[in-house]
């Protein structure tokens, strides 16, 4: 019988009121998106005047997306003429209150001096209703779900430190991108990602290519130019 191991758990807790009403976090590779299944393993390149391979062929694009838990939103969110609205009956707050909405709102004076100011236009505030820790030693990283340039938002990146971190909410500021967007966010759509990091010190190095490191750097862009899946079959983890 396999055993789980504790150093490598994270461990996402909600309300008792709201278990089992609200969709909970999965493993990345549970919620690929639809397209990246659909999409086909080579296509046509005109720079070449033959098939190529898509990204659904390259390991890096994949295994990012694949990588770490994907947060869902709580509901379905309805996107109309800019409006933001839903329908979403949650129990009341029991021993420990929470917020009943699925999405709130920063003021755009909160990202002055940063690309994302716009006066015009407030910041979105997804809301999550998971605690999440990590074990000693380890940060999160919570960031747009990764090659999502379909959803129309982009999260922003930030660092918690989970481990110590993990006994109440953390929420996600995102920036609307697309104003023209009308329809509906489904309940379940990932909001954020988040990839656990051991923090640790790292030093930086700098140095020339030796003549062996050389000859190897030949060798292998030699066999990248020549095979199909160097990196895949030799290389990934």
């Amino acid at each position: 019988m396999s055993q789980v191991d504790n150093s490598k758990v994270l461990t996402f807790r909600c309300p008792k009121e709201l278990d089992g009403l609200i969709p909970a976090p999965v493993p990345a590779p549970q919620g690929l998106p639809g397209w990246v299944k659909d999409m086909p393993a080579t296509a046509f390149s005109t720079l070449i005047g033959a098939d190529d391979n898509t990204v659904k062929r390259c390991p890096p694009f994949i295994d990012a997306m694949t990588s770490g838990f994907l947060i869902p939103l709580v509901c379905d969110v309805k996107v109309e003429n800019g409006e933001l609205t839903w329908d979403h009956d949650l129990p009341p707050g029991g021993a420990v209150d929470f917020l009943r909405s699925p999405i709130g709102l920063h003021d755009p004076g909160q990202v002055t001096g940063t690309p994302l100011f716009d006066a015009e236009r407030f910041l979105v505030k997804f809301h999550n209703l998971w605690t999440i820790e990590a074990p000693e030693g380890y940060s999160l990283l919570f960031t747009h779900p990764v090659n999502r340039f379909d959803l129309p938002f982009t999260t922003l990146t930030g660092l918690v430190d989970c481990d110590r971190y993990h006994d109440a909410w953390i929420h996600f500021p995102a920036r609307w991108n697309d104003a023209s967007f009308s329809g509906v966010l489904p309940k379940g759509t990932p909001i954020a990602q988040c990839f656990p990091i051991k923090r640790e010190k790292w030093a930086l190095r700098i140095a020339p290519l030796t003549d062996e490191e050389t000859q190897r750097a030949l060798d292998l862009t030699g066999a990248i130019s020549r095979e199909m899946g160097v990196y895949r079959r030799q290389y990934r983890a």
